[in-house]
């Protein structure tokens, strides 16, 4: 089996992301970058004033829209886009005919092809495919994730089934027919005039091992992509069109592939669809990242972003590659997480480019991160159309981690605990062990705070009694503020505690669910089966 990349960079470890896969990730990684660098990070709900005025930029669900301010200045971003990138960058780079022709205008080559409205006839696709030759490529215009893209379409019957498909099934009217141009198809993130990033996007794809199914490799690649923060929400799919693929090719999926034999199950290269992402941004021709970087500023105000280039097969053709498609707002989580190859830490070029004046800041990045649940419910909720995240330290930052031993586990003594660290500006977390102690970890930029924090590990006599107290530096990374990690014991003693203290408020409620969520996706966030069954002690004690 082939051995999946997991040397991922120290500062966007799985353990920091890892409250933020899937399309949260992009933004997630751009925004820590920021925050890191001392800048006043809010998150926004759509109807915050200054999305407002960006309509383009509308999304439903929240974790997409945050700013980022200095002293000086703020810029808003959606996603991994900031607003250096114009509104009217965006509506060209959502239309592929109006892309295309703004790089023809350049002299970006492009496929020949040509965009066809509802009002064209079927019969008039079929004869432009004609008129410039098979095999060709059909799309919708505005498509995204390779949805509705059909390549290498080989005769005028193929392309009459794919035409119906398309218009019919999938009610995309308007499409564009391309010449199908054969080979390795690269995605470029592009920064101003700078190559941050590039992988070569392969299609989904399995190797045999002679002993198991097509089937059962397809299953085993999906377990080491679960171990990828990108791919785990991008998952090799068994539908029909993936049985049609490999069935013009003589397989099923009980077919046990020969050793080391390598089986394509689809032509889509996208990593949504399952693709794999190799990096090969060292390798890459000078010519393919001059056309790269030709291609973005084609497009005026669109000054980053991502470029899909194919290179073709035949080294004999002049062109260095041709561009398929320009991407304003492009998933950077392939070239973060490549299945092969260096990661390219492309949230910190854009920061470069919006922030020039925090490049040669002296932090490390590697030791805090934020909760991003914390960040997010009063979002979700609706209690807020807008959040602060509590400052990054800047600085050296030191930690200590004590074991507590005695009758310790008492959650009144866990929360005075946290009373304490807020008092003395800690970060960090105490949690039980199974052997009745419990671990307690601080950090700050003030050595003193954290000697003087082991002072109050002692002082609560009330509710705790204290035999013996082991210290030891701590280097693992540090999440901002103070958490009580409990166990599921815990955990319901605590509820019980809230009612007895206060009427319980649905706010409150989802505050307490999100905690557990976070302890145990701490521990494995892969763990999401038994994270959803503890919600149903909850409404328990509702």
């Amino acid at each position: 089996m082939e051995e999946i990349n997991s040397q991922w960079l120290p500062h966007l470890s799985n353990e920091i992301v890892s409250d933020a896969h899937g399309n949260l990730l992009d933004a997630y990684a751009v925004s820590l970058e920021g925050w890191r660098r001392g800048l006043t990070l809010r998150w926004h709900v759509k109807d915050s004033e200054k999305f407002s005025e960006m309509k383009t930029w509308f999304v439903d669900k929240p974790g997409q829209l945050f700013s980022l301010s200095s002293k000086e200045k703020t810029h808003y971003f959606f996603r991994t886009r900031g607003d250096k990138v114009t509104n009217e960058a965006v509506e060209i780079g959502k239309d592929k005919e109006k892309t295309k022709i703004a790089m023809k205008k350049a002299g970006v080559p492009v496929p020949e092809g040509k965009q066809f409205t509802e009002e064209a006839t079927d019969e008039s696709i079929i004869q432009y495919a004609s008129s410039i030759g098979y095999p060709v490529v059909l799309k919708p215009t505005d498509g995204s994730f390779g949805r509705g893209v059909i390549s290498n379409i080989t005769s005028a019957g193929e392309l009459e089934h794919s035409i119906s498909y398309l218009r019919t099934e999938l009610n995309n009217s308007n499409v564009i027919l391309e010449r199908y141009i054969p080979g390795n198809e690269y995605r470029i993130y592009v920064v101003g005039n700078q190559v941050a990033g590039a992988i070569n996007r392969i299609p989904p794809n399995i190797i045999g091992d002679g002993i198991n199914s097509i089937k059962a490799l397809i299953e085993l690649k999906n377990e080491e992509r679960d171990l990828n923060p990108r791919l785990v929400s991008c998952p090799i799919q068994t539908n029909q069109e993936t049985l049609d693929f490999i069935g013009r090719y003589g397989y099923t999926l009980d077919t046990v592939p020969e050793k080391e034999e390598l089986i394509y199950l689809s032509n889509k290269s996208n990593i949504s669809l399952g693709g794999d992402p190799v990096d090969v941004l060292d390798e890459l021709p000078m010519e393919i990242k001059n056309t790269a970087v030709n291609a973005l500023q084609a497009v005026p105000g669109l000054t980053h972003g991502a470029v899909d280039i194919i290179m073709h097969e035949n080294k004999a053709i002049e062109e260095a590659g041709f561009v398929i498609e320009l991407n304003p707002t492009a998933q950077i989580g392939a070239i973060l997480y490549p299945m092969k190859g260096k990661p390219r830490d492309i949230p910190a070029a854009i920061m470069d480019f919006y922030f020039p004046e925090t490049i040669h800041m002296q932090y490390d990045k590697t030791k805090t991160y934020f909760d991003f649940h914390d960040v997010l419910d009063p979002l979700q909720s609706r209690d807020a159309s807008t959040t602060t995240v509590t400052p990054s330290p800047l600085g050296k930052l030191y930690a200590k981690k004590y074991i507590v031993s005695g009758s310790v586990q008492d959650i009144g003594y866990h929360r005075g605990l946290r009373k304490q660290a807020f008092e003395r500006y800690l970060h960090g977390f105490v949690m039980n062990l199974e052997n009745g102690d419990i671990e307690v970890v601080v950090a700050s930029t003030d050595p003193v705070m954290i000697d003087d924090f082991k002072n109050a590990l002692w002082e609560d006599e009330e509710r705790a009694h204290v035999i013996e107290v082991q210290e030891s530096n701590y280097e693992e990374p540090i999440k901002v503020g103070f958490e009580i990690k409990a166990d599921l014991k815990t955990q319901i003693a605590e509820l019980k505690l809230f009612k007895q203290e206060l009427e319980v408020t649905e706010y409150q409620m989802k505050k307490a669910e999100v905690e557990r969520r976070k302890y145990y996706e701490s521990v494995s966030w892969r763990a999401t089966k038994p994270i959803r069954s503890i919600g149903a002690l909850f409404k328990k004690f509702k």
